[in-house]
């Protein structure tokens, strides 16, 4: 007997079998490939809701998403490869080959963001308003995005016995994602070993569709440009701190030993936590006067 694909023992949920895509005349499509591509298109119409919403023209959104994309694509790859680059090094020819894996998300934002601006300028638009209607989008891409990561068997965390402990077959999971403590914690079912893991995508994607909801209900009550796109990026920052933490396959700054994520996250939540704070003690005191 093959056993369950994925098993959630604890929720009582088993999926029997989850393929990584689809073949059609000898050339396989990725799912991830495919959910990212469902995630971007859903992105794109959230901020284009999102500019209905705000009195904006939605052809922008459109235009604007078309750089961002393509931005942030090259970011997350650069991203992954930076901070890969023991590998990459040995492997140049690697490089270029996304096929194999190897986008962090981290590098597709400041990509998007570097995009955004420079659409900003080049249309004299404010960014910090592009930025405040495209944030909805992002975080929707990002939602949907991490279900790639499920059909991966990638982007989990360490051993957990908790009610959403996920179990993988072993035989599915890169070597490179595996530590002791997992294989010190093998579970065997019907004869098959798996891996029991926070299933921390989906921990992301909740995190996310929360922050995506204070979004968009906020949206009435912001006070000024950028503030939707900081609530984002605080929002963000900390949960991605928290999960990140949990995560086996994490990317590594140089000569620290400490997840470059996590780092980054932790600096740009306390960042824009200040920012925010200056922010309202300034407005405080201009209605003061």
């Amino acid at each position: 007997m093959d056993g369950a694909d994925i098993r959630f023992p604890h929720l009582g949920i088993e999926i029997e079998q989850l393929g990584k895509g689809i073949t059609i005349g000898g050339f396989t499509i990725a799912f991830y490939g495919m959910i990212i591509a469902f995630g971007m298109i859903m992105g794109y119409l959230v901020a284009a809701f999102q500019a209905g919403r705000m009195g904006q023209d939605k052809e922008t959104y459109l235009d604007l998403a078309l750089w961002d994309i393509v931005f942030a694509v090259i970011g997350a790859r650069i991203y992954y490869v930076v901070f890969s680059w023991d590998y990459y090094r040995a492997n140049p020819l690697q490089i270029l080959n996304i096929r194999g894996g190897g986008l962090a998300i981290y590098g597709g934002v400041i990509g998007g963001v570097i995009a955004t601006w420079v659409f900003a300028r080049v249309r004299k638009l404010s960014f910090w308003q592009l930025a405040d209607t495209a944030c909805a989008g992002l975080l929707t891409g990002q939602i949907i995005g991490r279900w790639g990561n499920f059909c991966n068997r990638e982007a989990f965390g360490g051993y957990t016995d908790t009610l959403f402990a996920m179990q993988i077959k072993e035989s599915d999971v890169s070597a490179g994602n595996l530590n002791q403590q997992l294989m010190d914690h093998i579970v065997q079912v019907d004869g098959v070993d798996y891996i029991q893991v926070h299933p921390t995508f989906l921990y992301e994607s909740l995190w996310n569709l929360a922050l995506l909801v204070i979004i968009l209900l906020f949206t009435r009550y912001r006070k000024y440009d950028g503030q939707l796109f900081q609530i984002y990026l605080l929002g963000y920052g900390l949960g991605r701190f928290w999960i990140e933490g949990l995560r086996t396959d994490q990317l590594i700054l140089f000569g620290t030993g400490l997840p470059v994520s996590q780092v980054l996250s932790a600096a740009l939540a306390a960042v824009i936590l200040v920012l925010m704070l200056v922010k309202r003690f300034r407005r405080g005191q201009s209605q003061d006067h």
